[in-house]
């Protein structure tokens, strides 16, 4: 089964999920809660070296290397042998795929050894409560949400391709059922500060990172974020957007949404990541590989075909049942 169909027959079950990265064109930015420019550069101070030297170009998409001939993005966003990984500055050829059968994960297989350093990976289980950094693609903000005369976030907004960076919190780790597997879910909730970033069309394969004792390790790659959104009901074509406050709105697809009710305190959106850990064991599965030797050119006989996301809109996914329940009742 194809990646991005498996992950779709996946959630079947769920709503108010919406994969970033599926049909997305290139976009500029880990999108920021306190200011619509962005951090396209890399970070310094107490998050210096936290992963942006690490994250590499994959199509309109990131992928992180964790071996020396091996790189990890989400398999949603598709890609095929024979294409071009782009990593600080210099180009490797894709050999082999495999795809995690349990999750959105992918690993691609290059041609030869990554000339710079590689991704350690976080092999732990206490990512909750920790600070992470956020690597990708995504949207810019866009135009303000407004609901009952209150600003409630913004919508997806223009793109340019520029790679940046936000920080936040993981606040739970969430099973997302078959071929989803275990995600991390950190919320857009304006508390984190300058940096405060969430996830948005374009961020899909990028790195997420935490430090474990003094060492930043990729902990998640980026998977999907709440949505989408209507002010007006059920059935209209609704749209995506980054909201610290779901108070007032309808979230979900059409004919298949909840809604939130406005309350004093805000119910944030955010953003959900493919937690690493969970899927040690395929992982290490590839990455113990016995490593290529010279291969002949290649053709198209020999490749062996990982289909791109379609040009369409993006596909609409959805969040778990239990998620609708805990909204109503909070």
């Amino acid at each position: 089964m194809r990646a991005s169909a498996r992950v779709r027959a996946g959630l079947r079950g769920f709503f108010g999920l919406v994969m970033i990265g599926l049909a997305a064109p290139p976009a500029p930015a880990v999108l920021l809660y306190s200011t619509p420019q962005r951090n396209t550069w890399a970070p310094s101070g107490t998050i210096y070296n936290s992963g942006w030297q690490y994250q590499g170009r994959w199509g309109a998409f990131l992928g992180t290397p964790v071996a020396p001939r091996y790189f990890i993005t989400a398999g949603h966003v598709g890609g095929s042998v024979g294409q071009t990984f782009s990593y600080r500055g210099k180009n490797y050829t894709t050999r082999a795929s495999y795809d995690d059968p349990n999750s959105d994960l992918h690993i691609w297989q290059v041609d030869r050894n990554f000339a710079d350093p590689i991704a350690p990976i976080y092999r732990g289980t206490g990512e909750v409560g920790k600070q992470v950094v956020i690597y990708g693609r995504g949207s810019q903000r866009g135009s303000d949400v407004i609901v009952n005369n209150q600003r409630k976030g913004w919508r997806w907004g223009a793109s340019d391709g520029l790679q940046s960076w936000g920080t936040n919190l993981v606040k739970s780790v969430v099973n997302g059922g078959s071929g989803i597997g275990s995600v991390l879910f950190f919320s857009f909730d304006a508390t984190g500060g300058r940096n405060e970033g969430t996830l948005s069309s374009g961020d899909s394969g990028g790195g997420t990172f935490v430090n474990d004792n003094g060492v930043w390790k990729l902990a998640g790659v980026n998977f999907a974020a709440r949505g989408p959104y209507s002010t007006a009901g059920q059935s209209d074509a609704g749209f995506n957007a980054s909201l610290f406050d779901e108070g007032g709105m309808w979230v979900g697809q059409p004919n298949h949404r909840f809604f939130v009710s406005d309350q004093s305190a805000n119910i944030p959106g955010g953003g959900y990541v493919t937690r690493v850990s969970a899927d040690l064991a395929w992982i290490d599965s590839i990455l113990h590989k016995p490593a290529l030797g010279a291969l002949p050119p290649l053709t198209t006989d020999a490749m062996t075909a990982v289909p791109e996301p379609g040009s369409a809109a993006l596909v609409l996914v959805t969040l778990a049942t239990a998620f609708s329940r805990r909204r109503r009742t909070r």
